[in-house]
């Protein structure tokens, strides 16, 4: 089994020219899970994967992380095969502000006769979720008010925190075994997301050395982080990922 993380988009909310914030687990080259979907995170899939996706996990519902899901609805359900059976996890806690910012509105189609998740398969989650063979864990992190933002994690493998303020305590369970931590990161933090002081408060220099940055706010500012010494994440880029831990694999499957 060879995965890779692939970013699809690095910037924030203001940084177009970066793509919003999202990302692919891949493996062996395909696409596994997506995480987010943000207003132009599914043209870069399609330009990058030449097909939808198949499963989708979403981290809050800010809409530089969920805009993208209308114009996904549309692709999704005017596909005979695809249609509900696009994988969405979100956590339980999500789900109300998700069908209030996303599903909420009169008929989804002109014609009527659709709901707006009859095109996916709705999963909800808490501690986390299997998809494909793998577990992968889910946890809160700090963005905005308390259980409305969620991280992810591939024991042994990788970390994606999605926009948060530093988390050292869950990151201590849930990033304690090597893995790539991708993390929210602007060069001045907010009451929204991590500066690099924050994050070189927070963090002990073993972990500050597995992260990778995104959610910038533009090429100079990843310049700026760079040359603090942190490893940037730059809109395209793969990176190889280890082999999950044993207990995240399902022992009936045979994964490589």
């Amino acid at each position: 089994m060879n995965l890779a993380l692939r970013f699809l988009g690095v910037g924030n909310a203001q940084a177009v020219a970066l793509g919003s914030a999202c990302a692919v687990i891949e493996r062996d080259g395909s696409p596994l899970l997506m995480i987010d979907c943000g207003p132009d995170a599914l043209t870069a899939f399609l330009e990058r994967y030449q097909s939808a996706p198949s499963a989708l996990f979403l981290t809050h519902a800010h809409m530089d992380h969920v805009g993208g899901l209308e114009r996904l609805f549309f692709k999704t359900w005017f596909d005979g095969e695809r249609r509900g059976k696009l994988r969405v996890y979100a956590h339980a806690a999500l789900i109300p502000v998700l069908q209030s910012r996303v599903a909420d509105y009169p008929e989804v189609l002109a014609e009527g006769g659709a709901n707006f998740w009859d095109a996916f398969q709705l999963i909800p989650v808490s501690r986390g979720f299997w998809h494909e063979g793998l577990w992968f864990d889910v946890f809160p992190t700090r963005h905005h008010a308390p259980m409305t933002s969620f991280g992810l994690a591939l024991r042994g493998s990788v970390v994606w925190t999605g926009d948060t303020r530093p988390l050292p305590e869950a990151l201590s369970a849930v990033a304690a075994a090597g893995e790539l931590v991708a993390h929210d990161c602007v060069l001045q933090g907010n009451p929204s997301h991590s500066g690099v002081d924050d994050i070189e408060r927070e963090y002990p220099a073993a972990l500050r050395e597995r992260l990778v940055l995104y959610h910038y706010g533009s090429p100079e500012e990843a310049d700026a982080l760079r040359g603090r010494g942190y490893r940037v994440a730059e809109r395209g880029e793969g990176i190889a990922l280890a082999n999950p831990h044993a207990e995240a694999v399902l022992a009936s499957r045979s994964c490589g």
